[in-house]
């Protein structure tokens, strides 16, 4: 069934944003922070078996100088300079194998995909431990980790890798730092929608319907995993709702959109139950930068999927080349 607004209704919905008032202070002030460690990438050739493919088995300084893992793939004996597309994976992932990720590689394009640190364990194996610890209480899962204080939450050091990843994949020699693409889905979306905010070059982001975008809203209409951990946490420490929502505030893909300027394509389902219609809408309104946007009014979290993959495809063939 259709799980939130009707489609008319979803393209004029506007909610509030509730932005602390520091917001950007923060954000440059926990990047110039992870700026102040040496990026020091470092791409070690990896034999993946891969006969058209050549691939590095990446290592870069991410939030706090912590070692952050990656692929990077490239069509075998390429020249450069090409364009470059920077992934993000989705809630509980990790960066698997090279094999995973040939989509954008045997397009042309240099692609570098980040693991996500401290995820690989529900859906795809992961390589980069988070050696924070969460500082207290949370719900299994990282959406609640460190929720208390916005410094040691965890989404603060993952939206950290991630303007790092996209500074180690612009440091390759066969990269075009001009033409840098960022994409992902689900939570990768939300990722990508920090990257469009927090890194105001990039050629374009691809936003596969996000996670972490009005998470107050979120919350309240959806049961399903992983905005179920948050609303089991809220009711378990019932006292200090308000304060686990200032944090989160500092997060939520809202704010970060009524500051990008990255030229976007959002996609959204209308049966998605995970992250729900209103809530990439929320943030696909907000947006301050070019966009559009795709609907998949029959579908679910899974979205276009390969109908998606190859609208995207011929997308980025238009804009890099």
């Amino acid at each position: 069934m259709f799980v939130d607004m009707p489609l008319d209704q979803l393209r004029a919905y506007l909610p509030e944003r509730r932005e602390p008032a520091d917001f950007d202070a923060f954000w440059d002030r926990t990047l110039a922070e992870a700026r102040a460690h040496d990026l020091n990438p470092v791409f070690e050739p990896y034999e993946a078996d891969l006969a058209l493919m050549d691939v590095a088995d990446v290592t870069f300084a991410g939030f706090g100088g912590h070692p952050i893992k990656g692929w990077f793939l490239a069509p075998a004996g390429a020249s450069g300079p090409l364009p470059c597309v920077v992934e993000f994976i989705g809630y509980g992932g990790g960066r698997g194998r090279p094999h995973d990720w040939l989509l954008w590689p045997s397009a042309g394009y240099a692609t570098f995909v980040m693991d996500t640190r401290g995820q690989g364990g529900t859906w795809r194996s992961g390589d980069t431990p988070d050696p924070v610890g969460g500082n207290g209480a949370q719900i299994p899962g990282k959406l609640t980790q460190g929720v208390f204080d916005r410094d040691g939450y965890y989404y603060r050091r993952l939206y950290t890798d991630v303007v790092r990843a996209v500074e180690a994949a612009r440091s390759h020699p066969l990269v075009d730092a001009g033409r840098v693409v960022v994409t992902g889905g689900s939570q990768g979306g939300g990722m990508a929608l920090a990257a469009a905010a927090l890194v105001p070059d990039l050629a374009y982001a691809f936003v596969n319907v996000p996670f972490m975008c009005d998470i107050r809203r979120a919350v309240e209409i959806t049961d399903e995993e992983p905005y179920a951990e948050l609303g089991r946490f809220c009711g378990i420490h019932r006292t200090r709702v308000e304060e686990i929502f200032a944090t989160l505030d500092y997060f939520d893909g809202l704010h970060f959109a009524a500051r990008a300027a990255t030229p976007a394509r959002f996609s959204v389902a209308l049966r998605d139950g995970v992250t729900p219609a209103s809530t990439v809408f929320g943030a696909y309104n907000h947006y301050a930068g070019p966009k559009d946007i795709t609907v998949w009014p029959f579908n679910g979290h899974e979205g276009g999927e390969s109908q998606q993959a190859l609208d995207q495809l011929r997308l980025a063939r238009k804009i890099l080349g």
